[in-house]
């Protein structure tokens, strides 16, 4: 059952990252967006670490220090030993601490050099790398500017597109309209004539027999 429910769950996983990955691809402006998130999150953890470096670099000064004061007290101790003529267990004591200390002094300066070169070159790749951010965000608002300029120029050309199909079919509408005037007109008249056609013919006529009496 469990072994179902893994298959059930990576297949889900599978065509979820698939649907993204194809909206993706056709959205270059969704994909450059998840880049720089997923940029944004890397600078911030490098941030993090040099900063962590830096608080490094600190204790290991404290711990140089220490070093440093350690080695100056056995230096002193082993010249009051010396000095009062106990060259015994205190003094050999005394000069092995300090030799000690002063190499580890030593060792720990040449770690601060170290890190500090390291550090330079890390913040020098870190601005490097905020500028290229910076200038991703800079792509980014390049893009959408070019996307929401299409969308206008795609609305522009439909909505002229629109108004262009309205007036080729207003302009056939009314060609209809007046065809349909032009019938009712004809029929009108089709009607009138067969109304008065005998009163009329019959007025002809006695116009005529009048013109002939007086001839």
């Amino acid at each position: 059952m469990a072994n179902l429910f893994t298959r059930m769950k990576n297949s889900v996983e599978a065509d979820l990252h698939d649907l993204i990955d194809k909206q993706e691809e056709r959205n270059p402006i969704s994909k450059l967006n998840q880049y720089l998130r997923q940029s944004e999150r890397e600078v911030e953890q490098v941030q993090q670490l040099i900063q962590r470096q830096y608080r490094l670099k600190e204790e290991i000064k404290r711990e140089l220090a220490v070093a440093k004061e350690m080695a100056d007290k056995r230096k002193h101790q082993a010249y009051i030993a010396k000095e009062a003529g106990d060259v015994s267990e205190l003094y050999e004591f005394a000069i092995k601490e300090q030799a000690v200390y002063e190499d580890r002094s030593a060792k720990i300066e040449h770690l601060l050099v170290q890190i500090g070169l390291d550090l330079k070159q890390l913040e020098e790749k870190f601005t490097l790398m905020k500028q290229k951010l910076k200038d991703m965000h800079i792509k980014r608002l390049e893009l959408m500017g070019r996307e929401n300029i299409a969308k206008v120029h795609h609305k522009m050309d439909k909505l002229m597109e629109s108004g262009k199909d309205a007036v080729e079919g207003e302009g056939q509408q009314s060609l209809e309209i007046d065809d349909y005037m032009m019938q009712i007109e004809n029929r009108v008249k089709a009607n009138y004539y067969e109304a008065t056609i005998d009163t009329r013919i019959a007025e002809i006529e006695k116009d005529l027999k009048r013109k002939e009496t007086v001839n």
